[in-house]
């Protein structure tokens, strides 16, 4: 008698092989039961690969453009596009200056480097054709009037030729510095150094080639033509006197862990030059790649939170139908019970049973959900070039939650399973 109850007692393979075989001789109801749960972890799966390839994709981005970027605006930074009309207070607010920009790196010594840009996107009346003497037209590049700290401010740095330099910007220069991707469509496999090309059909000799940086936030780094800002205003003028967004000064810290006091001094010699009283809030706006790329990771944290949710949703329905199956189980296998407890089982071998049958039945369901969420994670990095990857704790946590279900859903049928009389269970039909 003592081999017999000894024989059921613990997770041993007995409760493993009579819970797969169970699933085997039940394939219907199995599978019918296990979607939920593989719904539930392969979502949660999919969703951390997307979420985890998105911020890294977006943190590669930010560092590329650099996390100590501070940058002072008009108007508040709009992420997609903006949404209706600006409030009347951002109207009413002052232009930026160039004197601004030159007080800044005068007046702050954490300052490592200052950029003045302005930029020719979306100023009324102002439109750009980009050619080359022979008739080859960019597409749609970006144009940018700025200085030469535009380089270290930005993490643009050129790989062939020379940046912008005082000079150019002292003589109103016609030189530029362009992107490797406009290089490309002007010129194609040929050296873009000391070529021409036609802006508003002013001829422009190319100095310099941007390092390429790829794509960031929609818009295109290397599909750029940077020019000296003198004679961006010269050819643009009511850029530079509109009411418009008109400058933007960017600048860098000379230590990347002063980047706040270097802001302190800056929004401190602002604030001075534009007379604002200690109760008045700035009237200009600081735009920070490290508070960008956080509102960034809560929105995709948002998102995540809110699929994760969906999928908890599918893996209680799952964790439902495995009581159910179970429970009919238990009332199938009755006669089952009752001569198993004849020889010798014990409450807790009986209830052992079932609750391994159980989470044998959710963890197979957590393997295979896992496995559709790598496939989707991986079928989206092939076909769209994302870096979707799952973390080895998304793996480990999918696996888990799935077993935890069959735990928790499996014990009322495995206790209902033990409860049986032993008598009354052997005269069951």
């Amino acid at each position: 008698m003592a081999t017999h109850r000894s024989g059921f007692r613990g997770i041993g393979t007995e409760n493993i092989r009579f819970a797969f075989r169970a699933m085997v001789s039940q394939k219907l109801r199995s599978f019918l039961t296990l979607l939920g749960i593989v719904a539930g972890v392969a979502t949660v799966i999919a969703m951390v690969s997307f979420v985890s390839g998105f911020n890294a994709a977006v943190t590669d981005s930010f560092s590329a453009f650099g996390t100590t970027l501070v940058q002072f605006q008009k108007y508040e930074p709009r992420f997609g596009g903006g949404g209706g009309p600006l409030p009347e207070d951002q109207k009413r607010r002052r232009n930026l200056t160039i004197d601004d920009a030159e007080a800044l790196k005068r007046l702050c010594p954490l300052v490592r480097s200052v950029s003045q840009e302005r930029y020719l996107q979306g100023a009324a009346g102002a439109s750009l054709t980009v050619k080359t003497p022979e008739g080859t037209e960019a597409n749609g590049p970006t144009l940018a009037g700025t200085n030469p700290d535009y380089a270290p401010s930005n993490n643009a740095f050129v790989q062939d030729g020379r940046f912008l330099v005082e000079a150019d910007i002292s003589h109103s220069a016609r030189t530029c510095v362009i992107g490797p991707e406009t290089a490309t469509a002007l010129f194609g496999r040929k050296d873009p150094l000391g070529r021409t090309l036609l802006l508003n059909g002013i001829a422009f000799n190319v100095v310099g080639l941007l390092e390429k940086k790829g794509s960031f936030l929609g818009g295109d780094a290397d599909n750029i033509i940077l020019i000296p800002i003198s004679t961006f205003d010269e050819m643009w003028p009511q850029i530079k006197n509109g009411n418009g967004d008109n400058l933007h000064i960017a600048t860098v810290p000379k230590d990347p862990k002063r980047m706040y006091d270097m802001m302190d001094q800056e929004v401190a010699v602002m604030r001075a030059r534009r007379g604002l009283r200690a109760s008045q809030p700035n009237d200009f706006a600081i735009f920070t790649s490290e508070a960008s790329l956080k509102t960034f990771q809560q929105i995709t944290g948002g998102i995540a939170g809110a699929m994760i949710l969906i999928a908890g949703i599918a893996l209680l329905v799952g964790g439902v139908g495995v009581m159910n199956i179970m429970l009919v189980s238990v009332t199938e296998r009755t006669r089952e019970i009752g001569i198993r407890k004849a020889l010798g089982a014990t409450r807790k071998d009986i209830a052992m049973q079932f609750l391994v049958e159980a989470v044998s039945l959710t963890g197979v369901g957590g393997a295979i959900g896992i496995a559709v969420g790598l496939s989707i994670a991986m079928l989206v990095r092939l076909v769209f070039e994302f870096p979707a990857a799952a973390p080895l704790w998304s793996v480990v946590l999918g696996f888990g939650v799935s077993t935890a279900v069959g735990l928790i859903f499996g014990l009322w049928p495995a206790l209902k399973a033990a409860r049986q009389n032993p008598i009354e269970a052997l005269r069951y039909e």
